[in-house]
């Protein structure tokens, strides 16, 4: 391995844990604001990360080899890591009493937007650590959509390049250059946060509970202010603002920087988008017309119920209106298979993602009609673009891999003494970066505090697989990749 690559990447990650130092100065100023004596907390962290931040900075500084994808892998991995570590530190020295363990889950939970949590009692922690859970969330959430527009793409593992698949042929790019397209999205992400911060807070939220959600709804990362989640605060209004906003940040980035700041509804076309909004419609409806014929509940509450729910489990974020495993057993089933499913590339959702469900469609389409006319020639189609063979192969070995991932973990966590449901929907939905699991334990209305350290070492790891589009992390384990 190339020792100047090395060099940069550390340089990178030590930038990068500069700005998280720097960051830890909000919620010191919020526990300031609001009178906590954690506010030292974040204060002595910030300093203690930014010193070493900065000494491994100025050790590493030095030109920049020519990016690669070996360089892209790499990097990749280790920023997550920086990220995870860092996130961790305030944590791990605060006064909720929580192992290394707890506090690197929380921490990859975060900056992963997967939602779950190990902290019982979240109506009485300190405003900060709030504040500090949130932001891993909206910063992880930031860091996840630039991955899947600019680096999955690149190094050919995940995600739909904007200039590569459908939305192409609505224009060359977006915008001249990738600057400009950053600070456009950068615009679109603070705006989308905003709107969603006066909606909640119009809707009857506190100004801080409207901003902390807000961050973690953008994020589609699901981190809330109260144990029992929205539930909390009885309002259909701001269930529906919820199901809004959970929906849109789920749809491509790159699409909504272009209807947004040109206008143009005919970036709409990707077929993902339709795909998406298909399946959240059709689960929505089944599952609420079931609960109201079966319970006996009024229609419109419902489909409220199951349009907010359902929507915060297929966009990945994992809030939670009520325990929705009580509606049924089709109720569980459809929850348990939304788990895996996901928004779409480019997104801050995770899960398989919609354009992957489209490949792998025509791809079965095109084989079968392979059997008929052997000798015809027919292409795999991703709306009017032809899907090459590489694309394929990558979304192959990633349905591969997260269905072995997910079963390996599922017996690692049955081994530990859990329950088939509890087993496979912890890995499931930490693998898809969804939040809660199903059943008692870390269902809709639970948590993962009961969990021990070495479960929760293994689903930050899915956490992280997860996140990282799974193949990015283990081509690291290829002796090739290390090779010269």
């Amino acid at each position: 391995m190339n020792t100047n690559l090395l060099r940069s990447v550390v340089y990178i990650a030590a930038l990068c844990g500069l700005y998280l130092s720097t960051a830890m100065l909000i919620p010191a100023m919020v526990d300031l604001y609001y009178g906590d004596d954690g506010w030292s907390l974040f204060a002595i962290c910030a300093a203690m990360v930014g010193g070493i931040s900065l000494l491994a900075s100025m050790a590493t500084r030095g030109p920049p080899p020519a990016f690669s994808k070996r360089m892209g892998f790499l990097l990749v991995n280790v920023l997550w890591a920086v990220f995870s570590l860092v996130g961790a530190i305030p944590l791990y020295f605060s006064n909720l009493d929580l192992t290394f363990a707890q506090s690197l889950f929380e921490a990859i939970s975060g900056i992963t937007t997967t939602g779950s949590t190990v902290i019982s009692g979240l109506d009485k922690v300190a405003p900060g650590i709030l504040m500090w859970r949130g932001l891993l969330a909206w910063l992880g959430g930031i860091g996840i959509v630039a991955l899947g527009l600019f680096v999955l793409p690149f190094l050919r593992v995940g995600g739909v390049s904007f200039f590569k698949m459908e939305s192409s042929d609505i224009g060359d790019k977006p915008f001249a250059r990738i600057a400009t397209f950053t600070r456009a999205f950068m615009a679109v992400y603070v705006a989308i946060t905003l709107a969603c911060i006066v909606s909640y807070d119009l809707a009857g939220m506190s100004h801080f509970d409207a901003i902390i959600h807000s961050f973690s709804t953008v994020a589609t990362a699901g981190f809330g202010n109260y144990d029992n989640s929205f539930a909390a605060f009885d309002s259909l209004t701001i269930l529906w603002i919820s199901t809004f906003f959970m929906t849109v940040c789920s749809l491509p980035f790159s699409i909504l920087i272009v209807l947004l700041v040109r206008g143009r509804l005919d970036a709409l076309r990707d077929p993902q988008i339709f795909v998406f909004l298909g399946y959240v419609a059709a689960f929505a409806l089944m599952a609420g017309i079931y609960n109201h014929v079966r319970n006996d509940i009024a229609l419109p509450l419902a489909l409220t119920h199951s349009f907010f729910n359902f929507a915060s489990i297929l966009s990945t974020t994992g809030f939670a209106s009520e325990d929705y495993t009580l509606w049924g057993p089709f109720a569980v089933a459809a929850a348990f298979f939304a788990t895996f499913m996901g928004g779409c590339s480019g997104s801050t959702a995770g899960g398989i993602k919609a354009y992957r469900f489209i490949i792998l469609f025509n791809i079965i389409v095109t084989g079968l009609k392979k059997l008929i006319y052997p000798n015809a020639v027919y292409s795999v189609r991703y709306g009017k673009q032809t899907v090459d063979a590489e694309t394929q192969r990558a979304v192959f070995l990633f349905f591969s891999a997260y269905v072995f991932i997910w079963a390996i973990g599922s017996m690692a966590m049955a081994l530990a003494g859990y329950d088939f449901a509890t087993a496979t929907s912890s890995v499931i939905t930490a693998l898809s970066n969804v939040g809660p699991g199903i059943g008692p334990l870390i269902g809709p209305v639970g948590n993962f505090a009961m969990m021990n350290d070495p479960e929760l070492y293994i689903l930050s790891l899915a956490m992280l697989l997860g996140r990282l589009e799974v193949l990015t992390v283990l081509v690291l384990l290829v002796p090739l990749f290390w090779k010269s």
